[in-house]
């Protein structure tokens, strides 16, 4: 079934929303990437210079030295298909493994079918913050990367349900083969 479109349910008033029906908001395209953002805001307000926030793979850097991040095996927990040089920015990643049930069923939905994409089945994205990153690393299941890279700025790695990568040209990292 497809999705309920949010301009049915929902009513934007400048900075507050209100629902004509009774809904369930997930934050979890990008909120756990503000959170991220909100802690290192916090470090940094302390005086923190040198710090790495990390919400169960949703990351933010800060420092004079890069530091390396292993990138876990969409099929596999306990493999890495590569490294990413992670330096004063996000990285973040979306997964269909993360949130997984019964056979080809995950979190993340076509909103035209209502069914679980098929044919990507990792992201990660480097940005600035980690709410960005969070969030684009979302929606490169559902939308181009060239659409959104006209509208953001950052660097990704895609892996297709058959085995293949895709990435940009500034794409920080190394793939093992």
């Amino acid at each position: 079934m497809p999705a309920r479109r949010w301009e049915d349910a929902l009513v934007w008033n400048g900075t507050e929303i209100s629902a004509s029906v009774p809904v369930v908001l997930d934050i979890g395209a990008a909120g756990k990437g503000q959170l991220v953002d909100l802690l290192a805001s916090v470090l940094r307000g302390a005086g923190t210079t040198e710090f790495l926030v990390d919400a169960s793979g949703d990351m933010l850097h800060s420092g004079a030295e890069p530091l390396g991040v292993g990138l876990e095996h969409p099929y596999d927990p306990t493999q890495a298909i590569g490294v990413v040089e992670l330096h004063d920015g996000a990285l973040c990643a979306s997964a269909a493994n993360r949130r997984a049930w019964g056979d080809g069923l995950h979190h993340v939905l076509d909103g035209a079918t209502g069914f679980p994409i098929e044919t990507v089945v990792a992201t990660w994205t480097m940005a600035t913050t980690a709410m960005e990153a969070d969030a684009l690393a979302t929606a490169l299941f559902m939308v181009d990367p060239k659409v959104l890279e006209r509208e953001f700025e950052f660097s990704w790695l895609m892996v297709y349900s058959d085995g293949h990568a895709a990435y940009s040209a500034g794409f920080e990292g190394t793939l093992f083969s």
